[in-house]
């Protein structure tokens, strides 16, 4: 059961659209199903059709007259006076009786302070049902007394007492929420964007820009820059005194009202975190020596970006072995860097797999939020290194492998996430990170198959197979019997080839690898030893090419292993990356 509170000035105005035919005929037999006392005056839904306008005005008047009294006796206007809460059952969910309706309305306005039990100077409401599945309950948010209501926190509290409803009379328990989601777009934005013929409203579209602009940004300067780029028009809100900027809004390029003017969303209206105050302490968490460098010695981003979500992952698993929340915030921090890695990782990994990490980031903007305040500056490794991803001019000759080892690991942390959410009741965290893992499974696979398939194309002899297998039994003996069932196992040996023939040993690697968890929970185990070689591989041909660099008046020559994973598939490059297509 879904109550959505709103206010608004025209009483008029929504009695008639209340008893009107709907923006699509939709409202069928509109009536009255509880009220506040309403002495002599009918139910324009059960009147004859030709005393209908007249009733509508009459109930109009009727509602105000404690607004009229009041701004009479003040000499000032009362500010969005009209109170308006639908409530409506999920689908699926049984039928209600207008009785069954009617207990509903008087508990939501009892609950929100609107008109509490046992009041008689409370509001003038009625609640209006004019489809199966919801009704309207208006209000008149002046007192008999000529106060005003306590309607402070009148959503919470809204949606608090539907869940006890819900409980109560059998019906669809909604997941409890910490209050942290985004604004859900109005109707009547859902209504221009279906008729402009968009998928997605103009609220909804500037979140998705902002949130990416936010996750490359390397200050609040090149937030601003990067929106100002996409066409995006934005208002600064300055304080009056220091004439800093304390607040902005955005506006879609395309997005106008009536007089042609720009429609601005706050950045707080978009989403929580998307406020001010939360952008500068995500942005300010860093030290300028946090910042992204290109370092042509080391590993590819996607390799360093793998790295810091293993450790974010091995983190995670020590959180469920210790059942204390001291960390809480830390991996609160963790878990919005991870949200900017996938949007970072949307803009520039291979083309085909962008579609579903788009997705995959839009679903996790709902799981990064939550009650626990984030530690930022903890997070400044994994952030760092999820900037890196845009920022960085080269990531080496191994792209396809490295996006795909890269995927693999946020598929595991993400689980880990899940799980870490569940634990703490973060009901629509765990069930967004759930969601986001579905789209995330989805790109790993597009950017794994072509890769995977190009290392089994050139698997080892299978004598030397079978020395990998030996050697699998004697290091990961409760392992191996599911990884050599594995389709990957004939690239997991293509990739232990290669490694072998840098120098590693077989059991030392595999040993190694073992040791980092991963296989416990994975559906793959071995794509999962694959990567994590690809990985080990890469960082040991980057230790010993810095080492190499190192030395003064030495001409050391440290080559790379000619194509550690084997993948023949081209890198994507640096003119491939994007921000999100402008809007048409």
């Amino acid at each position: 059961m879904v109550p959505d509170v709103s206010t608004g000035s025209r009483t008029r105005g929504l009695l008639s659209y209340l008893y009107g035919p709907g923006r699509r005929d939709e409202h069928t037999d509109p009536h009255i199903v509880a009220a506040f006392a309403m002495p002599g005056i009918p139910d324009p839904g059960r009147a004859p059709l030709d005393q209908h306008h007249a009733l509508l005005d009459e109930l109009a008047d009727y509602l105000d007259q404690p607004v009229r009294v009041r701004e009479q006796r003040t000499g000032k206007k009362v500010p969005q006076h009209v109170w308006h809460c639908p409530v409506r059952t999920a689908p699926g969910d049984r039928y209600l009786t207008d009785e069954e309706w009617a207990q509903v309305a008087r508990r939501v306005v009892h609950a929100t302070g609107i008109a509490p039990d046992g009041d008689d100077a409370g509001c003038r409401w009625i609640a209006v049902r004019h489809a199966e599945d919801h009704i309207h309950i208006m209000a008149t948010s002046v007192r008999e007394d000529g106060r005003r209501p306590r309607t402070n926190r009148d959503g919470q509290r809204a949606q608090a007492e539907c869940r006890k409803i819900e409980a109560e009379l059998g019906l669809r328990r909604i997941k409890s929420g910490d209050f942290t989601a985004a604004p859900t777009p109005t109707s009547a934005e859902q209504a221009k964007a279906q008729r402009a013929g968009n998928t997605e409203t103009t609220r909804e579209w500037l979140r998705d820009q902002a949130y990416a602009a936010a996750a490359a940004a390397r200050d609040e300067t090149e937030y601003f820059s990067t929106l100002s780029a996409l066409g995006i028009s934005i208002k600064y809100r300055l304080g009056p005194q220091t004439g800093d900027t304390t607040g902005y809004s955005l506006a879609a390029p395309d997005d106008t009202n009536r007089h042609g003017e720009p429609i601005y969303f706050s950045g707080s209206t978009l989403a929580p975190d998307l406020s001010i105050n939360r952008l500068r302490e995500r942005l300010n968490a860093h030290n300028a020596t946090d910042q992204p460098t290109a370092d042509t010695a080391g590993p590819s981003p996607w390799d360093q970006a793998d790295t810091a979500l293993r450790n974010l992952h091995a983190s995670l698993l020590d959180q469920e072995a210790d059942s204390s929340r001291d960390q809480d915030g830390v991996i609160q921090a963790q878990a919005a860097a991870f949200g900017e890695l996938l949007h970072n990782a949307a803009a520039t990994a291979p083309a085909h797999a962008r579609a579903e990490l788009r997705a995959a980031a839009a679903s996790f903007n709902r799981a990064n939020r939550s009650a626990i305040r984030a530690e930022h500056r903890s997070a400044a490794a994994l952030r760092t290194a999820a900037k890196e991803l845009f920022h960085a001019l080269g990531s080496g000759n191994d792209g396809g492998a490295a996006v795909a080892g890269l995927l693999s690991t946020a598929v595991l942390t993400l689980i880990a996430l899940a799980r870490w959410n569940e634990t703490r009741s973060h009901r629509q965290q765990a069930a967004a990170a759930h969601q986001t893992l579905v789209h995330l499974r989805t790109a790993y696979q597009q950017a794994a198959e072509p890769v995977l398939a190009d290392l089994a194309s050139r698997t080892p002899s299978p004598q030397t197979a079978q020395r990998y297998a030996t050697d699998l039994r004697a290091t990961i003996p409760e392992h191996t019997t599911s990884i050599l069932a594995d389709p990957a196992w004939p690239a997991l040996a293509t990739t232990l080839a290669k490694a072998e023939s840098t120098g590693q040993k077989p059991r030392h690697a595999l040993a190694a690898i073992a040791r980092q968890r991963e296989l416990d929970t994975a559906d793959h185990p071995a794509e999962v030893l694959n990567w994590r070689l690809h990985h080990q591989t890469t960082e040991r041909h980057a230790a010993r090419v810095r080492a190499a660099s190192a030395r003064p008046h030495r001409n050391t020559s440290t080559g790379a292993p000619a194509d550690t994973t084997g993948s023949t598939l081209p890198h994507t490059a640096q003119a491939d990356r994007q921000m999100p297509a402008k809007r048409h």
